[in-house]
């Protein structure tokens, strides 16, 4: 097992994130990373129950637990930050995606998903994203005009790119939409909004994990 993996491990054990134990903590992390990595519930259930009996919901489950254990961000002093969001469904309802990346590191410092997409969204997702920076980085941002007020308001730094440095954030968007494409980029009949933000933040805590 390779030690990161094995780090996990440990720390899933220690953190007594399950509270039942009739499957081993290696058999839920793996229902967990092979849905992270693209299999649907029912595959992911339907391919591991070839060994050990398990339920899709119980992959569900899995998935949204684990985050507790995987390590958030750490504030410390940032150069660049690159930020965007994107539009998903939720049931018939359209909602937005935002997220910020290190550009340095392209660690995903933030996730949160809103019903809106204004200058007043922007300013929120903007305070939490800068409780892992030490110091007010710069932030690149495309030109969508619910940023401007929310930048100035801050005091920070930013500038305009369709490219370059702000690929870091279309990257992830990139490998975020190929898993989100399973499921038609609409969020399962009866999601809530804390359901949808728990599973972006589960996406988050798996790639950040895996990037490292």
């Amino acid at each position: 097992m390779q030690p990161a993996l094995r780090q996990l491990v440990d720390y899933v054990k220690s953190a007594k994130v399950f509270r039942r134990n009739k499957k081993n903590v290696e058999f839920k992390i793996l229902a967990a990373l092979l849905y992270f990595f693209g299999l649907s519930l029912r595959k992911t259930s339907d391919f591991l129950s070839l060994f050990e009996e398990i339920s899709h919901e119980s992959v569900r489950i899995y998935y949204h637990r684990l985050k507790k254990v995987l390590k958030r961000p750490r504030k410390k002093e940032r150069r660049l930050i690159a930020i965007d969001e994107t539009k998903l469904k939720l049931e018939n309802n359209q909602i937005f995606v935002w997220t910020a990346i290190d550009v340095d590191t392209d660690e995903c410092l933030a996730i949160w998903a809103s019903e809106g997409r204004t200058s007043f969204h922007a300013y929120v997702f903007l305070k939490e994203v800068l409780k892992y920076c030490e110091n007010r980085p710069e932030v690149v941002v495309d030109r969508g005009f619910w940023y401007k007020w929310a930048l100035k308001r801050l005091g920070l730094k930013y500038r305009h790119e369709t490219f370059g440095e702000r690929n870091a954030v279309e990257g992830f968007f990139s490998r975020f939409k190929e898993r989100t494409k399973r499921f038609w980029n609409r969020f399962p009949f009866n999601s809530s909004f804390d359901s949808v933000q728990s599973w972006i933040e589960s996406f988050m805590a798996f790639y950040n994990y895996w990037r490292c």
